[in-house]
């Protein structure tokens, strides 16, 4: 799979696996099949509710955590200081991985919600 080098120098894997819309009781298995096909770069969110079943699949994939990218968003309620801290460390927990590659806002195209 061929890398891109991100401005920092992090490596990131050009092409990824999304798990929106992938059910709960699905999630698991499906990832399981992406890295068995050779992804290693997945990407989820908050909203998707399926965290926990993408850092099972890694956890239990028998390769080391650190031939993974893994991304996930904080979603939209959540943009306030205190809010991204909380959601982060929750989405941590669910994914149950000791560090994210990479943490996005979902939706960041302006203060719609009102926040100053």
């Amino acid at each position: 799979m061929k890398n891109v080098r991100l401005n920092n120098g992090v490596m990131m894997p050009a092409i990824g696996f999304g798990i929106f819309q992938i059910p709960e009781n699905e999630t698991e298995r499906i990832v399981n099949d992406a890295i068995e096909t050779g992804y290693r770069k997945f990407d989820t969110a908050a909203s998707y509710f399926n965290e926990e079943q993408l850092g099972n699949a890694i956890r239990h994939s028998g390769m080391k955590r650190e031939e993974f990218f893994i991304t996930t968003k904080l979603w939209v309620q959540d943009y306030e200081y205190d809010d991204a801290l909380r959601a982060f460390d929750l989405s941590m927990k669910k994914l149950g991985l000791d560090y994210l590659d990479l943490y996005l806002m979902h939706k960041p195209y302006g203060n719609y919600r009102g926040y100053s």
